[in-house]
C-alpha cells in the first residue's frame, strides 16, 4: 500500500465533501453578467468553457458551478454559457510542427522571464537551448486560440473564458462586482484587454502596480489561464501577436507590456484539487537541471491496463516487435519475440492461472498452436493479428480466432494507436507509435545462476512498475535468450585508447544538477592530469540553488551495446556517491555502477528501463531495480577496475575482471535497447537510504578516476559516427581506424 496515495485519496474525498456542503450556501448574484442594455454599459455577455469530449464529468461539474450564480436579471450563468470542444492532444499523430498559431519551441530564458529563479546559476547554453512543448501544451494553446477567434468574431464585447477544472470562490460575485465597479468608476482606465480572475502568482510574487482598491496591473508573473475575462479588442490583439511561443500561460506573460492586462486583487476562480491534470509540463526537466526543483520523488508510471491477457500473432516483418513495445508503453508487461516461454510461465498459461509474470504476449511461437486453449482458459482475452507490408497475415491464427475479440492491425497505418487503443479500451500515449525492426522468434535457454557475491538486500527497494518484475516472484530468474550470433573481437571498436587514458577533449564537464543531487555540477571541480587521470571534488559551497558543488563527466558519443570499464577510487564520505554508468532520457534508460560513501566495501548495480523509441516521453522511476554486491575490499582505499558489459540479451558487471553480477531479459527489467551516453560522477545525494546522511564536516572529498575505456559494438550507426571523426594519426581504413590507433567519440 502506498501511504501517500491513500493520503491524496482522503484529500480528494474531503474536497468533494466540502463542495457538496457548499450547496447550502446562498445563491450568488453578480451584476457584471447579463445582456448589455445600452452602448455605454459594460457587461459580460458570454461564457465559454473549454472541455474535452472525453471529460463529460468535468463539464457536468462546471455546469453545477454556473447554475449557482445569477446574473443581473436573475438568470443563472449557465444560460450565458457555451461549451467549446477542446483539441485533444491524443489526436496528434506526431509532435506538432510550427504553424501560424503555435511555435512549439521556447527556452528556459522565456520561463525565467515569467518566474525568475534567483538562487540558480543557469549557463547561457541552458538559457537558450530549445525546449519542445508537450503535445498537451500545444493542444491547450490551440484550444484557447480557437476561443479567442470566437470572441473576436462575436457580437459580445466581453466574455469569460474557463477551463473545465475550476470552481467558484464563495465570494466570487461580490469580488468581481467590486472589480467591475472599479473599471466603471475610473474613466482613465477605459476598457481592458484581459482581466485575470483565476491565477497563481509566481513563487516570489508578481511585480505589479495596484491600480484601484480591487484590481492590479501585473508586469509579469501570473500562471494559469483557467479563468479570465477577454474583451473583443483584446482577442483581436492576441490573434495579431501569434504565433504563441511556448505554453500559452507563459507566452501571454510576454505580451503584458503591449496589452491592457489587469487582475482581481485575489484569485476568485480556483482550480479543483480532486481532478487529475491532463496537461504535461515540458519545462520540468530544464528546471530540474538548474536546481529549481528539489523534489526527490520522480513520478512512477501509474497507468495499468484493464483488458488482459493480450495475445498477438503475425507473419514475419509485420511489426510484432513494434507492437510488443507499444504494449509496454500502454502499461502491459509484455513478453515478445520468443520461440518458447519459460516452463513455469507456459504451465500457468496452459492452466489459465492468473499468477503469471506477464499479461501480454506478442510473437510467441509456442502459443500459436494453443489459440483454442487460450480462448477457453481466458474468455475475456484480447487478440491482435498484424499484417505485413503486402497485406498478408497469419491466416491460420485468424481462422482459429473466428468469433473471438480480435483486431487486425497494420503497424504502418497512421491511425495505428487509435485502432489498438480502441481495441484495448485505453488512452494512447502522447508520442509516436514505436518503429522497430522485427526481432523474430528467439530461442531461449536455461538461466545461469548469479555469482556468489550478489546479494539482494532487504533495503534495496525496487520501483513499482509494469517494467519491473516484482521481487515477490522469487522463483523467477528472467529469460536467457540464446544469441543468434556471438560477439567476437571483430565486433568491438575501442572508442578511446587501449589504456583508457582520459583526454579532456573527449568528455564534457557538466554544469547542471538533478532533483536527488544536493550539489551543482561544476567544471571547476574536475582536475585533469596527463598521467593520473582526473580528480573529481565535492565541496561545501554556497551556489544559490545548492549549498554544495560536485563534478561529472559525460561522453560526447552515444553507445549502443559494448563493454565499458573504468579504473577509479571512490569517496568514503557518508552521503556521497561515486558513479560509473550509462544513461539516457526520453525514454529514461540506465545501467549503473555506484559506490556509496557510507559503505565503500559494497557495490550497487542497477538498471532503469522505460519503453518507447527515440524521443518518447517515458522518464519514470527513481529507484530502478538495484542489487548489492559485497566486495572483498574498501573501494575508497585504492584503484580497482569496474566494468559493464551490455548486449541485447544480457548485462554483466565485473570487478577486477571477476564477474560479480548478471541480468538477462526481464530479470527484473527488459534490457535497455537505445543508445546511451557514458558518465562518471561524484556527488552528495539527497537520499540517506542510498548512501547515508551527508557528513558535511568531512568535506571536501574526492574521487580519482585513472582511466575509462569503451569497447562499443560496431554497428552501421557507429561506423557512420566513426567516419565523421577527426583521425589523430591519419590512418583510416574503410572509415574505421586501425585497432592500435585512437578513436574519438563524435559530438
Amino acid at each position: 500500500m502506498n501511504p501517500a496515495r491513500q493520503y491524496l485519496a482522503v484529500l480528494r474525498w474531503a474536497f468533494r465533501l466540502g463542495h457538496g456542503l457548499r450547496r447550502v450556501l446562498p445563491i450568488q448574484t453578480s451584476v457584471a453578467f447579463g445582456a448589455q442594455q445600452s452602448p455605454t454599459e459594460r457587461t459580460i455577455e458570454k461564457i465559454y468553457v473549454i472541455n474535452l469530449d472525453r471529460e463529460p464529468g468535468r463539464w457536468s461539474r462546471v455546469k453545477q458551478e454556473l447554475v449557482r450564480i445569477r446574473d443581473r436579471f436573475g438568470n443563472d450563468l449557465l444560460s450565458l454559457t457555451e461549451r467549446h470542444t477542446a483539441l485533444d492532444a491524443r489526436c496528434f499523430l506526431q509532435d506538432p510542427s510550427k504553424d501560424s498559431e503555435v511555435d512549439p519551441y521556447y527556452t528556459l530564458a522565456d520561463q525565467l522571464f515569467v518566474e525568475p529563479q534567483p538562487r540558480t546559476l543557469p549557463t547561457s547554453y541552458e538559457l537558450d537551448a530549445p525546449i519542445r512543448m508537450s503535445r498537451a501544451e500545444v493542444a491547450v494553446a490551440k484550444s484557447h486560440i480557437e476561443v479567442w477567434k470566437r470572441v473576436a468574431q462575436g457580437a459580445q464585447e466581453y466574455a469569460l473564458i474557463l477551463e473545465d477544472d475550476v470552481w467558484f470562490h464563495p465570494g466570487f460575485a461580490h469580488h468581481l462586482d467590486q472589480a467591475w465597479r472599479n473599471f466603471k468608476a475610473d474613466d482613465q482606465q477605459g476598457s481592458f484587454d484581459v482581466l485575470y480572475v483565476s491565477y497563481m502568482e509566481v513563487k516570489h510574487g508578481a511585480p505589479k502596480s495596484l491600480v484601484l482598491n480591487h484590481i492590479f496591473r501585473p508586469v509579469r508573473g501570473l500562471w494559469y489561464l483557467s479563468g479570465y475575462i477577454l474583451s473583443k479588442k483584446g482577442a483581436e490583439k492576441l490573434l495579431s501577436m501569434l504565433p504563441c511561443r511556448g505554453p500559452v500561460d507563459l507566452w501571454i506573460n510576454h505580451q503584458f507590456s503591449v496589452l491592457e492586462v489587469y487582475a482581481t486583487k485575489r484569485s476568485i476562480i480556483l482550480q479543483r484539487t480532486d481532478t487529475t491534470s491532463t496537461n504535461s509540463y515540458s519545462i520540468l526537466p530544464a528546471l530540474s537541471t538548474i536546481g529549481a526543483i528539489n523534489s526527490e520523488g520522480a513520478a512512477l508510471f501509474n497507468t495499468r491496463p484493464t483488458q488482459f491477457p493480450v495475445f498477438a500473432f503475425g507473419p514475419p516483418n509485420s511489426g510484432q516487435s513494434s507492437l510488443g513495445m507499444a504494449l509496454l508503453m500502454l502499461g502491459y508487461r509484455c513478453c515478445s519475440d520468443l520461440k518458447d516461454l519459460p516452463s513455469e510461465e507456459l504451465k500457468r498459461l496452459r492452466e489459465g492461472n492468473t499468477e503469471r509474470v506477464f499479461n501480454a504476449y506478442a510473437n510467441i511461437g509456442c502459443i500459436e498452436s494453443m489459440i483454442g486453449d487460450l480462448r477457453r482458459g481466458f474468455p475475456n482475452a484480447k487478440f491482435i493479428v498484424t499484417i505485413d507490408a503486402v497485406g498478408q497475415t497469419a491466416r491460420g491464427a485468424l481462422a482459429d480466432l473466428e468469433g473471438a475479440d480480435v483486431v487486425v492491425l497494420d503497424c504502418d497505418d497512421v491511425n495505428v494507436w487509435r485502432t489498438l487503443c480502441e481495441h484495448l479500451r485505453c488512452a494512447p500515449p502522447l508520442c509516436s507509435f514505436p518503429k522497430l525492426d522485427d526481432l523474430g522468434q528467439r530461442h531461449i535457454g536455461e538461466t545461469s545462476s548469479q555469482p556468489a557475491l550478489t546479494q539482494k538486500s532487504a533495503i534495496a527497494e525496487w520501483d513499482r512498475s509494469p517494467w519491473v518484475v516484482e521481487s515477490s516472484q522469487r522463483a523467477w530468474s528472467g529469460i536467457r535468450v540464446i544469441p543468434q550470433s556471438l560477439m567476437g573481437e571483430d565486433d568491438w571498436v575501442d572508442a578511446y585508447n587501449a589504456s583508457g587514458r582520459l583526454d579532456p577533449l573527449q568528455w564534457s564537464a557538466r554544469s547542471d544538477t538533478f532533483t536527488g543531487n544536493l550539489a551543482l555540477f561544476r567544471p571547476q571541480n574536475i582536475e585533469f592530469d596527463e598521467d593520473e587521470g582526473a580528480t573529481i571534488h565535492v565541496r561545501r559551497e554556497e551556489l544559490g540553488a545548492r549549498q554544495y558543488s560536485a563534478g561529472a563527466l559525460t561522453s560526447h558519443a552515444d553507445y549502443l551495446f559494448g563493454r565499458f570499464e573504468s579504473t577509479f577510487r571512490a569517496s568514503n564520505v557518508p552521503g556521497v556517491v561515486t558513479g560509473f554508468f550509462l544513461h539516457r532520457n526520453s525514454p529514461h534508460q540506465e545501467i549503473d555502477i555506484e559506490i556509496a560513501g557510507n559503505l565503500p566495501n559494497r557495490l550497487l548495480v542497477n538498471v532503469f528501463f522505460n519503453p518507447g523509441g527515440e524521443g518518447a516521453q517515458f522518464d519514470y522511476g527513481y529507484r530502478g531495480a538495484p542489487s548489492y554486491i559485497e566486495l572483498s575490499f574498501d573501494a575508497s582505499k585504492g584503484m580497482h577496475r569496474y566494468a559493464i558489459e551490455w548486449t541485447p540479451w544480457e548485462i554483466r558487471w565485473f570487478v577486477d575482471d571477476l564477474l560479480v553480477h548478471r541480468r538477462v531479459l526481464w530479470d527484473p527489467t527488459p534490457i535497455p535497447h537505445l543508445p546511451m551516453q557514458l558518465h562518471f560522477n561524484t556527488w552528495p545525494t539527497r537520499s540517506s537510504q542510498l548512501a547515508g546522511r551527508l557528513n558535511a564536516r568531512r568535506l571536501p572529498t574526492m574521487a580519482n578516476v585513472q582511466s575509462i575505456r569503451a569497447l562499443a559494438q560496431r554497428t552501421s550507426v557507429h561506423e557512420q559516427k566513426v567516419r565523421e571523426l577527426h583521425n589523430l594519426d591519419g590512418t583510416v581504413i574503410n572509415g574505421v581506424q586501425d585497432e592500435d590507433t585512437l578513436l574519438q567519440p563524435g559530438p
